[in-house]
């Protein structure tokens, strides 16, 4: 061994022999001269067979080097850019090539400081050390040579940062230090190696050669324990949990809560026992059901079980679009109305704060995080859920940023799309939900998103798969379709912004006193024109200001409606569904129109004005269009179109009859899927009232638009009209 430029290598000095004569390679002296015991000796040389003994050494990988102090020696070595190369070519030379060599007649001489060696492990040991309390744990692989124990990770170490799992040499040089080196059979690692590539990084590695893992890792240690020969030692629990994490189909049902007014469906039950086997683990997760399958009333029912079961000891934070915050106070309300809710919405939500510990469900919305985030952190929570999930697909983002500092014993999310445009966002809500279980971003990017996303690797994408499978529950309507009603109704609530509402509230009292005259000078039933005009102009205000021709109405830009339907339609796209989407407005239907074209999402549209009617219908029927655009006027009979299996009523029509004609467009003899109907409904308007109205009051409708003869008379009574023209509730 010799010591180059700050490294020691391992070398060989070719000499050659001549009889008792040993001479270097000197190729401009083909005779040699030399001077032994008084007596000149002459060499003839052969160089073609020294040549032939350079080449061969040369062909093995080695390179000659001049010596520093005998120019006419040569020196040589291994020269090789890959580490882990050079020794097992080394290995390879004194194993394989040198006997070979000294058969035949090649003398080899061992300088003592030529020290290299290879050894063979035995024994292989795993233990396992948790924390009680703590949501890490240490991973430590021990390996035996000569009877003495050794730390495999740091040897481990080398091979994931020069090879990949999939393109290993047969065997492993691994340099144990001070030229001691360790031969492995690829076959013998590559399950340790196929299982820690992904959860190997710098930082995990710790002094004491153990890996530093989250709880989450455990699945991998079942992987592990069933592709190895390893010799296991502690763990028992997180190894059970690995097995688990592996086998969903063993999560044990629980009972729902008994003060939960909904039945749950059979797959709805699974997710809730799917929700409380992650809070038994201390997990996260993320429920992607598909929109109207009920992930709502899922997560109502786990957070009123932990209520019922005295878990609950502190309050559960729900954080959804401002657009779905009546949604979940009136469901928390239909289904669960043991829980106590609080609502942090509006201008005098301050005067609230105070009361947050003493309620178990606090109801917030992504736009307030960023303002009220000193309030929401001096608090911990049992259980933070995100609703529409998709929210922080941004990681930078401020809604995001807040979200990720909240104390919380769990963590869900709920989205139907835990993914619109790349991986980088379901790495989002997992850096949420459990900080490091896919890496950082550089780390993931790395691992998954260049291989799946730019070379299509496959194997990356079953690793990924697999590794979040625990973790996020996904159930299409078409896999539950049997569980479902023909036909599931739901009511969409809509909630006014400031502007909106103030412009409502403005032609309120404006008509309000209009109608008031008119009944006053000719009487109720003969002031029908008039409330029928002034019902018209607040239908307008509920669903976007542009439709009214009034002044003050051009002055607001916002249509709250139009926003919850852009929430919902490319949501509903990405799941496949084929959706009628009816309103009596034409010039609304104008207005989607124009929001579909920016989110470049197909449509067709039937209107009165439509000319080609049969064209329109056809792009919808043979899957050019996702969504048809239906005025109610022009499609609301008279049509077969069982490809849908979703409908939306934007603007509900104060005539049932109508409205349910409508619905059957897709919801008729040959439709063989559930289908989902929508309606949007503004919350405390005069939508709400007369929808709320038709449940007692039948003949309501009727009464207003007396559309045929012989029908029930004008029934509108004062007492409605109350109702009708009543101002907004704060």
């Amino acid at each position: 061994a010799r010591e180059r430029d700050g490294h020691m290598f391992h070398l060989i000095r070719l000499r050659f022999g001549y009889e008792d004569c040993v001479i270097p390679f000197l190729p401009e002296h083909p005779v040699r001269t030399l001077t032994r015991a008084n007596q000149r000796l002459k060499i003839e040389r052969d160089l073609d067979r020294e040549y032939d003994a350079i080449e061969r050494l040369e062909s093995l990988g080695f390179e000659g080097l001049a010596d520093d102090n005998e120019e006419d020696i040569i020196f040589l070595s291994f020269v090789d850019n890959d580490p882990m190369g050079g020794p097992a070519r080394w290995h390879h030379f004194l194993t394989d090539v040198l006997p070979t060599l000294e058969a035949e007649g090649w003398q080899v001489e061992r300088d003592t400081s030529f020290n290299i060696a290879f050894h063979q492990a035995s024994d292989w040991h795993a233990h396992i050390t948790e924390t009680p309390g703590n949501d890490w744990f240490s991973l430590h692989f021990d390996i035996e040579i000569n009877d003495q124990p050794l730390a495999l990770m740091p040897l481990v170490s080398q091979v994931l940062e020069h090879y990949e799992p999939d393109n290993l040499p047969d065997t492993l040089t691994l340099d144990l230090g001070n030229a001691q080196y360790l031969n492995i059979a690829s076959e013998q690692i590559k399950p340790v190696l196929d299982t820690l590539y992904e959860l190997y990084n710098s930082e995990s590695l710790q002094e004491d050669g153990s890996l530093h893992l989250a709880r989450y890792d455990a699945a991998r240690l079942d992987a592990l324990e069933s592709t190895t020969n390893l010799q296991w030692r502690g763990g028992e629990a997180l190894r059970q949990l690995g097995k688990k994490l592996n086998d969903f189909q063993g999560i044990q049902a629980v009972t729902p809560p008994q003060g939960l007014t909904a039945q749950l469906r059979s797959y709805q039950q699974q997710g809730l026992d799917w929700l409380q086997f992650l809070r038994e683990y201390q997990f996260g997760g993320v429920l992607a059901d598909d929109m109207g399958l009920g992930k709502t009333v899922q997560t109502l029912a786990h957070l009123l079980l932990e209520k019922e079961e005295g878990r609950m000891d502190k309050p559960c934070l729900i954080v959804a679009p401002t657009s779905l915050m009546s949604n979940w106070r009136r469901e928390a309300e239909q289904f669960a109305p043991d829980l106590n809710v609080l609502t942090l919405q509006g201008p005098d939500r301050h005067g609230r704060f105070d009361d947050i510990a003493a309620h178990d469900v606090i109801l917030s919305t992504y736009p307030l995080l960023s303002r009220d985030e000193e309030q929401l952190l001096a608090h911990d929570y049992h259980c933070v859920v995100l609703d529409e999930a998709q929210v922080i697909k941004n990681p930078r983002a401020k809604a995001a940023q807040v979200v990720r500092k909240l104390n919380a014993s769990q963590r869900l999310c709920l989205t139907g799309t835990p993914m619109e445009n790349h991986l980088g966002e379901l790495w989002s809500l997992f850096d949420f939900l459990m900080p490091g279980f896919l890496g950082d971003a550089r780390q993931f990017t790395t691992l998954f998103r260049t291989p799946i996303e730019k070379h299509g690797d496959q194997e990356r994408n079953r690793q990924l798969s697999q590794r979040v499978a625990p973790f996020m529950l996904r159930r299409s309507k078409d896999e539950v379709a049997t569980e479902l009603p023909e036909k599931s109704e739901i009511i969409c609530n809509v909630v006014f912004d400031k502007k909106q509402a103030a412009l409502y509230e403005s032609i309120r009292l404006s008509m309000e006193e209009k109608v008031r005259k008119s009944i006053a000078a000719k009487g109720l039933a003969r002031s029908h024109i008039i409330v029928l005009d002034a019902l018209l102009k607040l239908r307008q205000v509920c669903c976007d200001p542009r439709l009214l021709s009034l002044t003050q109405a051009r002055a607001v830009k916002e249509s709250a409606k139009l926003e919850l339907l852009m929430q919902m339609l490319p949501e509903m796209v990405a799941e496949g569904r084929r959706i009628l989407l009816f309103s009596q407005f034409t010039k609304m239907l104008g207005h989607i129109e124009t929001e579909l074209k920016k989110e470049k999402i197909s449509y067709t549209k039937l209107t009165g004005q439509t000319r080609k009617r049969d064209d329109a219908i056809e792009q919808f029927k043979n899957g050019s269009a996702q969504i048809f655009l239906i005025s109610l006027k022009a499609g609301g009979v008279g049509l077969n179109l069982t490809e849908a299996d979703t409908v939306i009523h934007y603007d509900p029509w104060w005539n049932p009859a109508a409205e349910n004609q409508a619905t059957d467009r897709a919801h008729r003899i040959g439709q063989n899927k559930a289908v989902f109907v929508y309606k949007l409904v503004t919350e405390n308007s005069v939508e709400e009232k007369i929808v709320a109205m038709q449940a007692t009051k039948q003949a309501l409708a009727q009464g207003v638009y007396r559309q045929e003869k012989g029908e029930e008379e004008f029934k509108l009574t004062t007492e409605d009209m109350q109702q009708l023209f009543a101002p907004l509730e704060q």
